[in-house]
């Protein structure tokens, strides 16, 4: 059973605690390496990181010394940081590995040494692989029963909501609001074509970058839409580049949270689709607008936007305020607006029935 990334970041370190490797598998470029990362941060370790698919097995358990009568390994000096400090040593691409370098991780998974050098008691092992599930639509050798068995193992599946929610502050806001409101874009799902270029979600973070340097999304991106049209079919292929010039030619008509809350502009909305609305909520959450206290005037422009939105949006918009500063909830369900009260209007929401 996979799980997303929000269900592993709860889970892992317990797993951490009693210090039990960890493996992540799932399709290439969902973030596996950066929830690693995070994790590290989270557990204030460093990171020594290692790609097992590049290593000899010379890499990994040291060149040989002699005194004149044995011969020691001395291990390599990634290792000795592991022994001798704490650290969260990842070793990716681990089912690429040779059978050698496969046979020494074998034993670090499972008695936390090589050669004799132990691992400083606070290091933690974690690797990722792209096996697993859909490890058929990779190069990568099997992992045997016994070999799995040494790992805690999780499947990974994140969720859009996943990538959102990293996103938001590490991508340019145009990609964050094409994604969040064309969402079977972030990533290919199903078979793939030989040779053919598709979305994933470190591609969009990688052709953000490149969009931020070259400053294309500006005011005038109109004005350069070929060029970033070049730059999306080079990163994310042919058919989400096409949706996200065409995302681009219109984004000055999208409509902003401080459209609504700050100016009022709730017309804008009239025409919305559910998805539309939807997309507008995720904005006001990815903005944390409801963490501060709202003023009056925005309370007011809330009220007479969350008065005119379909049902599910308004328990979805809700539920967000809840997470938020509770005053902010309180002024919401006490204002009325256009004749319409907002505790009226979530009772029939809730109920059915007409205050």
């Amino acid at each position: 059973m996979a799980v997303d990334f929000k269900t592993f970041n709860q889970i892992a370190p317990l797993v951490a605690a009693v210090k039990k490797p960890i493996l992540l598998r799932g399709r290439h470029g969902v973030g596996k390496s950066c929830v690693v990362y995070q994790t590290a941060a989270a557990l204030g370790l460093p990171v020594v990181e290692r790609r097992a698919s590049q290593m000899t097995e010379g890499d990994l358990v040291g060149l040989p010394s002699t005194d004149g009568n044995c011969t020691s390994f001395n291990p390599p000096d990634w290792y000795k940081e592991a022994c001798d400090n704490a650290v969260l040593l990842f070793l990716d691409e681990v089912d690429r590995a040779t059978v050698e370098v496969r046979q020494g991780i074998f034993e670090l998974t499972d008695s936390r040494k090589l050669n004799g050098q132990t691992l400083h008691e606070g290091t933690l092992v974690f690797a990722a692989v792209n096996g697993g599930e859909h490890g058929a639509q990779y190069q990568v050798g099997e992992m045997d029963p016994a070999e799995l068995d040494r790992w805690t193992v999780f499947d990974v599946e994140p969720t859009v909501e996943d990538w959102l929610d990293w996103a938001n502050g590490n991508v340019n806001e145009v990609v964050w609001d094409f994604i969040n409101q064309n969402r079977n874009h972030l990533e290919h799902q199903g078979e793939f074509e030989p040779n053919k270029v598709y979305p994933s979600r470190r591609s969009w973070d990688r052709l953000s970058e490149c969009l931020v340097e070259s400053e294309l999304l500006g005011e005038d991106a109109k004005e350069k839409t070929d060029t970033i049209f070049h730059l999306g079919v080079a990163f994310v292929g042919f058919e989400a580049a096409v949706a996200l010039i065409d995302f681009v030619k219109t984004y000055e008509r999208q409509v902003t949270v401080g459209m609504v809350l700050n100016d009022g502009q709730v017309d804008k909305t009239a025409n919305f689709g559910i998805n539309e609305h939807a997309a507008l909520v995720d904005k006001m959450e990815a903005e944390k607008i409801f963490e501060e206290l709202l003023t009056e005037t925005q309370v007011i422009n809330l009220a007479a936007y969350f008065v005119t939105v379909p049902s599910e949006i308004a328990m979805k918009l809700w539920t967000v305020m809840g997470e938020g500063n509770v005053d902010n909830t309180v002024a919401l369900h006490q204002t009325e607006v256009n004749d319409v009260a907002v505790s009226s209007f979530l009772v029939e929401l809730l109920t059915g029935q007409t205050v």
